[in-house]
């Protein structure tokens, strides 16, 4: 028989498949990367339960509880629990919230009904989540850290891809962190969005990494917050500026949040859902900056992007696009980044091209 599991830190370093046995509603508040969701008891159920707890107590509770899951409801569920232990029988556990009753129900049912023995992981997910924002605050306060700095579209996260030591922030907030950085797929819960982060930074000490090179974010990648500690560390460590021509910027920008967005688009909705979806996307994006780039400015840009959607719908032609994101980086961008700079400046180390920033951080991360 394996062992029930406490060693939080092997689950996360080796990606045990998990199933979680909390209710829906639970699952979707917060979860970990790769979890099966395979609840006890369905959220109309869990509400019963817990109403029944309140008024008469935890054993009128679990009795409602067993009447409740009963029958084929009872024997589909373990089913569907016996395959995923089936499935990862070598190496996977499963757990609550808590690591309490329900989830040593599950594991009681598997092993009389099914045959199954199969760990659950002691304190649920409690205790993981608690031990993942202690990984990050832990982190925070004992690595070193540089950030990577530059103006729009000068590739920071490719060169993050490039080193082992990046936390790719955006990656995981599935946003690219401007006005403009929404996906398709949307953003992950605060708590999710702490977890992967948490799990990169633990599988990145483990490898021996103890500085970590993070994109120049500010409080927010979209929707999701940076964890408070690594905010605040972020606010006083060494700054490295990636610089790259303008015309190479546009290009970028153009690629990255036109031509890839719009194909992202249209391979989740189809071609003229996906090509109308995205036009609708792109121009929100502009007008949230509506009051920043005053009246005058924002209309003139918005006609220009209305044009450039309407000849890219027609006939697969994006050049017209670059005329909107010149001048949006040029009058917009490109100025915030100075003033943003200049505040900043006692704390740039290095500025350099992609070659030069990639080779600096080697080296910088080398003498670690």
């Amino acid at each position: 028989m394996r062992d029930n599991l406490i060693d939080y830190a092997h689950i996360f370093l080796n990606d045990v498949p998990m199933m979680d046995v909390r209710a829906p509603v639970e699952f979707v508040q917060g979860a970990f990367p790769g979890t099966v969701n395979l609840p006890l008891m369905n959220d109309a159920e869990r509400q019963q339960v817990g109403t029944c707890y309140k008024q008469q107590g935890q054993q009128a509770a679990i009795t409602l509880g067993h009447q409740l899951v009963a029958g084929r409801t009872k024997q589909h569920r373990i089913e569907a629990w016996a395959a995923f232990a089936q499935a990862h029988a070598q190496h996977g556990v499963l757990y609550c919230f808590r690591g309490g009753l329900r989830s040593q129900i599950v594991q009681q049912w598997l092993q009389s009904e099914a045959g199954i023995t199969y760990p659950r992981v002691i304190g649920g997910y409690k205790a993981m989540r608690t031990f993942l924002l202690q990984t990050t605050e832990a982190a925070s306060a004992e690595c070193g850290f540089v950030v990577l700095s530059g103006l729009t579209g000068t590739g920071k996260t490719e060169v993050l891809a490039q080193v082992s030591n990046g936390l790719d922030l955006e990656g995981h907030a599935n946003h690219r962190g401007s006005s403009f950085g929404s996906r398709v797929a949307g953003q992950p819960a605060q708590i999710d969005f702490e977890s992967r982060l948490a799990i990169d930074i633990l599988k990145k000490r483990a490898a021996g990494h103890q500085m970590l090179v993070v994109e120049d974010e500010g409080r927010h990648v979209g929707k999701c917050s940076v964890p408070l500690p690594l905010r605040q560390r972020l606010e006083q460590v060494p700054i490295i500026c990636l610089t790259d021509d303008f015309e190479s910027r546009v290009e970028r920008i153009l690629r990255d949040y036109v031509v890839q967005q719009c194909a992202a688009f249209v391979a989740a909705h189809g071609p003229v859902a996906g090509a109308d979806l995205f036009a609708a996307r792109l121009l929100e994006s502009l007008d949230k900056l509506a009051k920043r780039l005053g009246g005058s400015l924002h209309h003139t840009l918005r006609d220009v992007m209305v044009r450039a959607l309407a000849l890219q719908k027609d006939t697969g032609d994006v050049d017209l696009h670059r005329d909107w994101i010149t001048v949006l980086m040029r009058q917009y961008y490109d100025p915030m980044y100075a003033f943003q700079r200049n505040s900043r400046v006692e704390r740039i180390r290095f500025e350099g091209d992609q070659t030069a920033v990639l080779a600096f951080l080697r080296d910088q991360s080398a003498g670690v």
